[in-house]
């Protein structure tokens, strides 16, 4: 009797037939994908160097179709300059060095602790260099644990191709270079597992010596399903292409922009989303572009990279970001205190905090609890009170004093403020109570605001650009359920866009003993949407209220499943750290981004996971409808997960639970 093959083998070789004929009919309709795409190049915040730009020149124009590109990914934090994938055949991630060895001297020094260095020698001075060579491991190692992990062991491994490319000094000279940082096993395999391009190679179009993964016949690990997991890290997150577009305003925001009051006061109000922010920050480039000193100042440091890199794309005239400052509110104030005849009585003021600073004996989120408890006077009048003496005397005075997020501002702050102002100058307060998260807003009574400077009403804006229509309906029934209706502002529709931004709502109910797991399981629901659509892992931020149960969602996120994610976060009970977190933080990071729901105030993005522990009180309540304001609408989809372990929320929660708005 003739047995037959096995009914198994049959199937997965009809299985490999699929999937070739698919990806062989999609490459003959296809383009190339290019991340950013080639119109962008041009445009790119970090330029491509001359070498870089050679170097993409060849792989574009010598690779076939299959191959995507993508510049300078993020890759959660690593930047290679290139990546380059084909989903049936592997990865190559590049590193680009434009060093011209007749101009510079390259040698490696050993040191005593037979550890090798790479150095340069120019005008008679040695100094070490970055080293390629090690660097490129480095991405080989960390996409392979990380970013691709359902990668085969050893044959996966190989199907990560490091280089390193000169287009400006000769492979032969490299080598020599390279060769003591390879081992002894490498050195025997190098054109095969760190391969070297020099000039000659661009030049010749030696492709298969650059990328021996051509030169491979058993393509049988890399698959479309695999390139999944790392096209998230490699997309340009929304944040990176929206910086390349001018900023887009109304007519009403650009009348606000581009005019001054005759008294130079402006105060504007304007719900969550409206463009706030955005008129302010085409205000600054306008000042700035005209040569006038602009102070930007802040409750919360964490704003001002958003306003940053918002008043960038506004500025016209290259140089004049230099006439712009940004400062926090307390920091001004120790700043313009900071002078002999005010500084004895700052610190006299500041010594019941110093002193909690310097005990030994508390650990810092004791130190945090009782400075919390004791500063609110100090904060708010004392130290507010002194600086305004203070700024009467300061040298340092501005054209303009822009104010946003004024609703956690007191009126006295805005006294003090005015004091460094030129005469003639200009001030602006921008303001929505509706996210009246520190219990400020209520100060701004009529009879404050009437010697604040301010002439006639509010300039508004109404309509809401930010929020996608699932979101907008959420925020607007918490909004209308849970806050006080003298201080509801909620954001009116754009007709004009009400069919951009498809989005998707969840809201997912559960005990506090399971939110932290519940959190992290949301965040990695976020991360598997990711590679397509535009969505990229650096636009994924989680949000909650609590230093603490930050700390526990970063624990947890770090080490589940042996996901090694570096994530960027701001929570620290240690003020000094969680001040330096915040410097640091900002949408333009290439990692995953966590904070909590005041530092992120003001800003935006497409995938958002909020965490709501508290929703007692009026002031958690604002901040709970803060964080679900931030939700970025797009073309592409966005996507917001609440999860919830207030008990006070899970009626209303019902109505979301499985994405889908109950009325």
């Amino acid at each position: 009797m003739k047995l037959g093959r096995p009914k198994s083998s049959y199937i997965f070789w009809i299985k490999q037939l699929h999937e070739y004929l698919t990806n062989f009919y999609q490459r003959l309709h296809m383009s190339r994908i290019v991340h950013p795409p080639k119109d962008q190049l041009d445009k790119l915040r970090q330029p491509m160097t001359h070498g870089e730009r050679l170097v993409f020149d060849f792989l574009d124009r010598e690779l076939d179709e299959g191959w995507e590109i993508y510049i300078q990914p993020h890759l959660n934090g690593l930047r290679p300059d290139f990546v380059i994938m084909n989903t049936n055949i592997g990865i190559a991630v590049i590193e680009v060095k434009d060093w011209n060895f007749d101009a510079m001297r390259y040698f490696v020094k050993e040191h005593r602790n037979g550890r090798n260095e790479l150095y340069a020698r120019k005008d008679g001075r040695e100094f070490a260099v970055e080293n390629p060579f090690k660097k490129i491991k480095v991405y080989k190692d960390a996409i392979f644990d990380v970013y691709c992990p359902r990668l085969e062991q050893k044959a996966g491994y190989a199907a990560i191709c490091p280089v390193v490319i000169f287009p400006f000094a000769s492979r032969d000279r490299v080598l020599r270079l390279q060769e003591a940082f390879l081992d002894e096993k490498a050195r025997k395999n190098r054109d095969a597992w760190y391969p070297i391009g020099g000039c000659e190679d661009l030049a010749r179009g030696r492709l298969s010596t650059i990328l021996p993964l051509l030169n491979r016949t058993d393509y049988n690990v890399m698959r479309p399903a695999l390139a999944e997991d790392l096209r998230g890290w490699l997309v340009e997150p929304d944040f990176a292409s929206t910086q390349r577009k001018p900023l887009a305003m109304d007519r009403n925001q650009r009348t606000l922009a581009e005019t001054r009051t005759p008294s130079g006061y402006r105060r504007i109000k304007g719900p969550a989303g409206s463009g706030k922010s955005l008129v302010l920050a085409a205000r600054a480039a306008n000042l700035a572009s005209e040569g006038k000193s602009v102070l930007i100042v802040t409750f919360n440091i964490t704003l001002w990279h958003y306003l940053r890199d918002l008043i960038v794309r506004g500025v016209t005239r290259k140089g004049w970001m230099e006439n712009v400052t940004f400062v926090h509110f307390h920091e001004w104030c120790k700043r313009v205190c900071d002078v002999p005849e005010f500084l004895d009585e700052y610190s006299e003021i500041m010594a019941p905090i110093a002193r909690i600073q310097d005990d030994e004996s508390l650990d810092d989120k004791e130190k945090k609890r009782r400075i919390s408890a004791i500063s609110g006077p100090i904060l708010d009048q004392e130290i507010p009170h002194l600086a305004k003496k203070a700024a009467i005397s300061t040298a340092e005075k501005f054209d303009a004093i822009l104010v946003d997020e004024g609703q956690d501002f007191l009126p006295l702050w805005w006294e003090a403020l005015r004091g460094i102002c030129k005469p003639g100058g200009e001030m602006v307060l921008v303001a929505d109570a509706t996210q009246d998260v520190y219990g400020k807003a209520a100060r701004w009574t009529d009879e404050a605001m009437s010697g604040a400077g301010f002439s006639g009403g509010w300039a508004q804006l109404k309509l809401g650009y930010r929020l996608p229509s699932d979101a907008l309906r959420l925020v607007g029934d918490f909004a209308n359920r849970f806050l006080p209706p003298e201080s509801r502002d909620l954001p009116e529709p754009d007709q004009g866009s009400l069919s951009l931004g498809a989005s998707q709502v969840e809201w997912i109910q559960c005990e506090e003993r399971d939110a932290v797991k519940r959190c992290v399981d949301a965040v990695l629901a976020m991360h598997r949407k990711t590679g397509r659509q535009g969505l990229a892992n650096a636009d994924i931020v989680f949000l909650c209220s609590a230093i603490d149960h930050g700390q526990d969602f970063i624990n947890l996120l770090t080490t589940y499943h042996g996901y090694q994610v570096n994530v960027a976060h701001t929570y620290s009970h240690k003020k000094s750290e969680e001040t330096r977190r915040k410097m640091g933080f900002w949408l333009g990071d290439a990692r995953m981004k966590a904070t909590t729901f005041h530092s992120f105030k003001g800003w935006e993005t497409r995938l958002l996971v909020v965490y709501i522990a508290n929703a007692r009180g009026h002031e958690n309540r604002a901040a709970i409808y803060a964080a679900l304001t931030r939700l970025k609408r797009s073309e592409q989809g966005s996507h917001l997960t609440v999860v919830c372990s207030a008990p006070e929320l899970a009626e209303f929660g019902a109505g979301y639970r499985l994405g889908q708005h109950v009325a």
